[in-house]
C-alpha cells in the first residue's frame, strides 16, 4: 500500500521513443503495407501516409524504437532524514544497447519484485508495455521487475501517477505537465515537448536535447509522487544527475 511506501524502493522512469526509421519509404514493402492496415482508418482525410508515419509511428512499439530511458532513484540523507533524487539516463541510436543496459541495471540492483516498484506517468499503458515489446523484438530477456505475466493486479510492482490522479475514473487522461501546473509543482523549463522528439532526433540529430527533456520529466514524476502522497517537494540541491 502507498501509505507504507518506502521511497528508497521506488524507481521513477520515463522513456522517449521515435519512429524506427526516418520516413515511411525506408520501411520494406511488407511493413509499409502493415502500417497502412494498422493506421489507415485513424488517418484523417488529406493527411499523407508519410506525414502520419513521421508524426505517430514512435508511439507504436511495432514501428518505433526507444532512444532514451531516464531513471530517478530516491535516497535518504542519514544526517537530515531528507529525501534526495539521483538521476541517470541510457540513450543512443542503438536501441538494443539501451534496453540491455536498463535491463541489466534492474536485475542487478532491483530484482526483488516484492521490494521494488517502478513509477511513471501513464507507465501502465505506455512505458512498460513499450519497453517489454521492444525487448522482445530485440531478443532481450525481460528483467524481473518487468516480467508481469501471471501476477495478480495488486502484485504488479508499478506506481502510475496518472492512475493515482484518476481515482478510479477510467475515462480521464491528464498529462504530466498539466498535473504539475495544477498542483503547483515547479517544473524545469524546456524548449520541446513529446510531440517534438521525432523531429529533434531525425531532423536535428540532437539526442542530447532529448535526453535532457527525458530527465526533466523524471524529476517531475518524482515530485508529483511526493505531492500526491502529501510529502514535501524536493529542492534543487536535493537532485543530482549522474553522468
Amino acid at each position: 500500500m502507498l501509505d507504507q511506501l518506502t521511497y528508497e524502493h521506488v524507481i521513477c522512469i520515463d522513456i522517449e521513443t521515435v519512429p524506427v526509421v526516418a520516413g515511411l519509404g525506408e520501411l520494406d514493402e511488407n511493413f509499409q503495407q502493415l502500417w497502412e492496415r494498422k493506421t489507415g482508418k485513424k488517418r484523417e482525410e488529406g493527411v499523407a501516409p508519410e506525414d502520419y508515419f513521421f508524426e505517430n509511428a514512435g508511439i507504436f512499439a511495432e514501428f518505433g524504437k526507444v532512444i532514451c530511458i531516464a531513471v530517478g532513484i530516491f535516497t535518504r540523507d542519514k544526517a537530515t532524514g531528507q529525501y534526495q533524487l539521483r538521476l541517470k539516463s541510457f540513450s543512443g541510436d542503438e536501441e538494443r544497447t539501451i534496453l540491455q543496459q536498463f535491463a541489466m541495471m534492474l536485475d542487478q540492483y532491483y530484482g526483488d519484485i516484492q521490494k521494488y516498484q517502478l513509477c511513471g506517468h501513464n507507465i501502465r499503458e505506455f512505458d512498460v508495455p513499450y519497453l517489454c515489446r521492444r525487448m522482445l523484438v530485440n531478443e532481450i530477456p525481460l528483467p524481473k521487475l518487468l516480467d508481469l505475466s501471471g501476477l495478480k493486479p495488486w502484485e504488479v510492482p508499478l506506481i502510475d501517477t496518472m492512475q493515482l490522479w484518476k481515482f478510479g475514473d477510467y475515462k480521464n487522461y491528464t498529462s504530466l505537465h498539466l498535473l504539475a501546473s495544477l498542483l503547483n509543482i515547479p517544473t524545469p523549463k524546456d524548449d520541446i515537448d513529446g510531440s517534438d522528439v521525432g523531429r529533434v532526433y531525425w531532423k536535428d540529430g540532437d539526442l542530447e536535447r532529448i535526453k535532457t527533456y527525458c530527465i526533466k520529466d523524471v524529476i517531475t514524476v518524482a515530485q508529483l509522487l511526493l505531492r500526491l502522497r502529501g510529502k514535501r517537494l524536493l529542492e534543487e540541491e536535493q537532485i543530482t544527475i549522474a553522468e
